[in-house]
């Protein structure tokens, strides 16, 4: 294959013998696609993505997850075909576009994947850490009894007050989100069963293949509440979101008021890139949190 080649890390291996070491295969030849992101073609045809991690934990917690979502045998993931500490080699998905029909077998699937359920509320795939993360940024799967306490203590709250500890977040203006945190019993709308979230489900970690079909990449996997996942898909939005919420609601009926509810759900990944972004992405976590308490 002319696009491919063979190339080696200063200091390390090359993305092509860590496939061959963790696949068995011998390989043809290697395309770097980013810092972090190799394809590496395999004798007898097939490609794979090796992966380099980007923090401590960050592989385990990645073929972890996608293991999890696997075994619910709802949506599609691509397959781990190997791991260690640094690397992880996975299926390569076929680049396409969105259909409007596999939009909405995806919604009937990703409502598939949440009745697969979970543990408790922050619970952790099972065989990934405790410290896990999302994106670049630490995150913690801690479980907890309840979601509207374990949400402002584990998923709003560790945030807020690193954008507060940077300055990124002023004090007098946290006091919006730890209002809502303080209100999240009476906010959060009817209690409901634990789900069994991908946990970062923008729309970049969401493929779409040659037949129109979606694959989910890269998970923050723990157990959460479902509208998680629908807001996130909400915030960068997605191709034929419309579609895809069809087929959820057609698979499981979304509790009354939960569009009044997508930006308290989206205050965890609002103050994630606050944490990690700067000053933009505070002031709409703010205004999320004044829309959530019903200001104006």
């Amino acid at each position: 294959m002319s696009t491919y080649c063979s190339s080696h890390r200063p200091g390390g291996e090359s993305p092509g013998s860590v496939a061959a070491r963790l696949t068995g295969c011998s390989v043809a030849g290697e395309r770097p696609l980013s810092s972090a992101l190799t394809e590496v073609a395999l004798d007898g045809g097939e490609s794979v993505i090796v992966k380099r991690a980007a923090g401590p934990g960050a592989v385990a917690a990645e073929a972890a997850g996608l293991r999890w979502l696997a075994e619910s045998g709802s949506v599609r993931v691509p397959a781990v075909h190997g791991d260690d500490a640094i690397w992880l080699v996975l299926d390569r998905v076929p680049s396409g576009r969105a259909s409007v029909a596999g939009a909405v077998r995806f919604g009937c699937a990703l409502a598939a994947l949440h009745a697969a359920g979970a543990d408790a509320f922050g619970a952790p795939p099972p065989g990934g850490p405790v410290d896990a993360a999302i994106g670049l940024a630490p995150m913690r799967n801690v479980p907890g009894a309840n979601w509207p306490g374990w949400y402002a203590e584990q998923r709003v709250l560790p945030y807020l007050r690193s954008a507060v500890d940077s300055g990124t977040v002023q004090a007098d203006e946290a006091r919006v989100v730890e209002q809502v945190c303080a209100r999240l019993p009476e906010l959060a709308g009817p209690a409901e069963p634990v789900a069994r979230l991908h946990g970062d489900l923008w729309s970049g970690n969401v493929l779409w293949d040659t037949d129109g079909e979606a694959w989910l990449i890269d998970p923050a996997a723990h157990g959460g509440h479902r509208e998680t996942d629908l807001a996130m898909l909400h915030l960068f939005g997605c191709p034929h979101l419309d579609r895809i919420l069809d087929g959820y609601e057609e698979e499981a009926p979304l509790a009354d008021g939960w569009r009044d509810r997508i930006g308290l759900h989206q205050l965890f990944p609002l103050l994630v890139h606050t944490v990690l972004f700067g000053r933009s992405y505070a002031e709409q976590a703010l205004r999320a949190a004044e829309s959530t308490l019903g200001r104006r």
